[in-house]
């Protein structure tokens, strides 16, 4: 929980600052061109009228559909501003890391269920992996494994086994070998190592 709630504080963090970010080019957009500042005032009040005339007249009021006809008009007047400055309308939106989640770690489902982020879960993961000690797969791995290090010689009453250290391990690692390639058979057995504390 409190791995949780650390990635939770970086989402909010980020999400903030790519909406401070999109307010910063907004304000400057906005300066440069006045008409669009203009523009975007009208649509919010356009919307805010549009819903109170819900509200009021239903779907079906004549002045809804103008409000409507109107909204549309800006909405275009818009896009030729940002096009004729060579800017798609995704310039004044904050750019999120994530568009799924918004940066938040959570998205709604189109029956209103919350589902953690496929962002999220990549990051506990990445977590959890590199807390396992397995992050340096790159360089130890079955092609880097050396069975050099391990003796040739047969002795029962040292290993306990009537073949060689070396003899084993290479058993051990063709056993590894056959349980990563089966990882996803459902009739594959798994692995137990067991040794005394350090052993590797």
């Amino acid at each position: 929980m409190e791995v949780l709630n650390s990635i939770l504080q970086e989402y909010a963090k980020k999400k903030l600052e790519a909406e401070m970010d999109a307010e910063k080019r907004k304000e400057e957009l906005y300066e440069n061109v006045p008409k669009l500042k203009e523009i975007e005032d009208n649509l919010n009040s356009f919307a805010i009228n549009t819903a109170k005339n819900i509200l009021k007249y239903g779907n079906s009021s004549s002045a809804q559909d103008e409000l409507e006809r109107r909204i549309n008009d800006l909405k275009n007047q818009k896009s030729e501003i940002l096009n004729s400055l060579n800017l798609d309308e995704n310039y004044l939106k904050p750019h999120y890391e994530c568009n799924v989640c918004n940066d938040t770690g959570y998205y709604t489902d189109s029956n209103y269920q919350t589902h953690m982020c496929y962002c999220l879960k990549q990051k506990l993961l990445n977590y959890s992996f590199n807390k396992s000690n397995m992050s340096n797969l790159d360089k130890e791995n079955f092609s880097t494994f050396n069975a050099d290090i391990f003796s040739d010689e047969v002795d029962v009453a040292k290993y306990r086994f009537n073949i060689s250290p070396r003899k084993n391990i290479l058993n051990i690692k063709e056993k590894c070998i056959e349980f990563v390639e089966n990882f996803d058979d459902p009739n594959q057995k798994n692995l137990l190592f067991t040794g005394n504390t350090g052993l590797r």
